[in-house]
């Protein structure tokens, strides 16, 4: 089946009050040249470090129908097919404020401090389950991702769902008057980003802005077991909103946890939402997963969606890359020959997100001699409480029985200082300089938790880890998730 189209020469103008040259139909939209595919609209974007209309030839010989431009692209004919615009980004920007206009879809906005994507992936395959739905691709959340996600909606979708991200004030809420969120969520307020806040009452104030392009009629979700609930409620309040339901363990919740199982490889949640009770499985564990699970069956309630059907979807919800996915690797070395765990959290981290893992972490049982591994890179963006929050998370490492602690950045030296000897690892400048001292130490029956800030790059050390895994090089027609012993939970 062909794909639906999304743009006709005759749409895109309307929407950009651009120039074009020549008739054609596209059924995507990109900006990168390197991952153009027939069909696509090319935008080519000017960046802080590249001019995308030096691509423009390329994109179109990969099979792009078009492209959007703002200047005359080089090596490009004269009768090159082309919408030509005052500035691309608007351009953009005007695709995606056209495509939302144009759509009937019921549409959901996520936002938070720690977790958004990974409630965002849910809450895609929650309402998929149901019916058409459409949810910008990874963490396209920003000034350029959102506009991008939005253009590529299609008009035939049943609901929608949309990140939205921040790393300063006065950002979101330009990205919400596009949205429009018929229901939006905030799983939580944070000491993240607090290199660009002044307080992390002014990051409540900025994730309150996913408010801004909500009507009346619009729903809040919100995280009632976090300390800004109350200032969140006030926010919405001030915009109007009729609908400001909580999730969380609070008795007042309208979506309420009562029981939270936690095993090692999965988590199940009995609730009661808006009266109604309803159990939930998901193939990850930890308890934060299962509040997010609340988010989004709430949203779904909110949005008019089958909450039975979207809670047994939630059972095929696994995490993203990076994002809690927990791997055996099979170790065939002289004096070590067996199997770790590890969980691969190397995507980013904050002080909260870094002690929700060591929670997992601790709900994990080793084998045999094996023994729980914290490895942990640099929280970054935390501004002048950097140190202190890093040393806080000895606490967590303690309380989760945590038993050896590899570290790499120098933000990282003051939680290594406030462990005892007993529990340092080691300590390195950096991610390539820590990942080989890791793969030398661990060994069978371990449970190894990788973590750190994107910029810290713990990819390096996953990547080292995996190195070792002599089963990737050993066909199998076994695809079951390995067997993990279970501390009760």
């Amino acid at each position: 089946m062909s794909a639906p189209v999304l743009w006709t020469t005759q749409d895109a103008v309307a929407a950009t009050d651009g120039r074009a040259v020549g008739q054609w139909r596209a059924t995507g939209v990109a900006i990168d040249s390197r991952t153009v595919a027939p069909g696509d609209l090319f935008v080519a974007i000017r960046g802080p470090n590249f001019d995308a209309h030096d691509f423009v030839a390329e994109a179109l010989a990969r099979g792009a129908v078009a492209a959007l431009v703002h200047r005359p692209p080089p090596g490009v004919a004269a009768d090159a097919p082309l919408l030509t615009v005052d500035d691309t980004l608007e351009g953009l920007t005007a695709l995606g404020r056209f495509a939302r206009l144009r759509s009937r879809a019921r549409v959901a906005a996520v936002t938070g401090s720690v977790g958004k994507t990974s409630t965002k992936e849910a809450l895609r395959l929650a309402l998929a389950a149901e019916a058409k739905t459409y949810a910008s691709a990874g963490n396209l959340n920003n000034h350029w991702g959102v506009p991008l996600s939005l253009a590529r909606l299609p008009p035939a979708c049943v609901f929608a769902v949309f990140e939205l991200g921040m790393n300063h004030a006065g950002e979101i809420a330009p990205l919400s008057r596009l949205v429009k969120p018929e229901v939006a969520i905030i799983t939580g307020v944070e000491a993240v980003h607090l290199e660009n806040f002044p307080s992390v009452d002014a990051i409540a104030d900025a994730k309150a802005e996913i408010f801004a392009g909500m009507s009346p009629a619009g729903a809040a979700v919100l995280n009632r077991d976090n300390r800004y609930f109350p200032h969140l409620v006030a926010h919405a309040r001030t915009q109007g909103l009729s609908r400001i339901w909580s999730f969380g363990e609070h008795p007042q919740c309208d979506a309420r946890l009562d029981e939270c199982a936690l095993f090692a490889t999965g988590s199940v949640g009995r609730a009661v939402i808006r009266g109604e009770p309803i159990d939930f499985t998901l193939s990850v564990p930890g308890k934060h997963w299962v509040l997010n699970g609340l988010a989004v069956l709430l949203a779904v309630k909110a949005l008019g969606g089958d909450m039975a059907t979207a809670a047994r979807a939630l059972n095929q919800f696994a995490p993203m890359k990076g994002r809690g996915a927990a791997r055996r690797v099979v170790l065939d070395r002289a004096g070590a020959r067996g199997a770790f765990v590890l969980i691969d959290e190397s995507y980013n981290a904050s002080p909260t997100s870094v002690t929700a893992a060591l929670a997992v972490l601790g709900q994990t049982a080793p084998q045999g001699q094996g023994r729980r591994i914290a490895v942990l890179g640099d929280m970054l963006e935390l501004g002048p409480e950097a140190v202190d929050l890093h040393r806080s998370l000895a606490t967590a490492i303690r309380a989760n029985g945590v038993e050896a602690v590899y570290a790499c950045g120098p933000l990282m030296t003051a939680l290594m200082d406030d462990l005892p000897p007993a529990l340092r690892g080691a300590h390195a400048p950096d991610s390539a300089a820590l990942a080989d001292i890791v793969a030398d130490a661990v060994r069978p029956g371990d449970v190894v938790l990788v973590k750190g800030s994107l910029g810290s790059r713990m990819a390096t050390v996953i990547a080292a880890l995996d190195r070792l895994d002599a089963a990737a090089a050993r066909p199998t027609n076994d695809d079951r998730p390995p067997r993990l012993a279970v501390n009760g939970g």
